[in-house]
């Protein structure tokens, strides 16, 4: 290849790379364990069964619950002898109220899920380029969200430090 050819190759391939800046951009590079598709993420429905009173039917509700899906977590709960009820969201249980209302002690913002989408929507864009040097086990999403990781044994040597009871934890590794 030519000296000419290879400059317009690299600036052609430049100017590819800019492109769709302000798609939203997935992180690339993600490992993917399996080989195909995930054959647990396709439920067939139980079978048809005539009802002992049609009159008991519900009402027919567009995208709503069919008699016959499936509801494994559901299922699974009966079967161990659980309420399969409590997956239903109803709001905050009492049990929960007096936890909500300690987090809730220095306000709430209001905002925060549409301040949160755009600030990973940013941390996506900034991450999320094809890094072609990048070579060995790694993966963006990895590299993407690496600062925002805990610390956990670095807060429970400062916590001990301090003075504060904290539970045992496992040597490190």
């Amino acid at each position: 290849m030519t000296m000419p050819r290879l400059v317009m190759f690299v600036l052609i391939l430049g100017l590819a790379a800019c492109g769709n800046k302000d798609r939203d951009v997935q992180l690339r590079k993600i490992k993917h364990t399996g080989n195909g598709p995930d054959e647990f993420s396709i439920i067939p429905g139980k079978p048809l069964e005539p009802p002992t009173d049609f009159a008991a039917l519900p009402a027919p509700t567009p995208g709503g619950a069919n008699l016959t899906d499936q509801n494994p977590r559901g299922d699974g709960i009966a079967a161990l002898g659980g309420k399969p009820g409590a997956l239903v969201a109803a709001g905050v249980s009492s049990a929960d109220s007096a936890l909500l209302n300690h987090t809730r002690r220095y306000g709430v913002s209001a905002g925060i899920r549409e301040t949160l989408r755009v600030e990973d929507k940013e941390t996506r864009r900034r991450h999320g380029r094809v890094n072609i040097l990048n070579i060995g086990p790694n993966d963006d999403y990895s590299n993407a969200y690496r600062k925002q990781w805990l610390d956990a044994y670095g807060e429970y040597y400062r916590l001990r430090n301090l003075g504060v009871t904290t539970p045992s934890a496992p040597p490190e590794e």
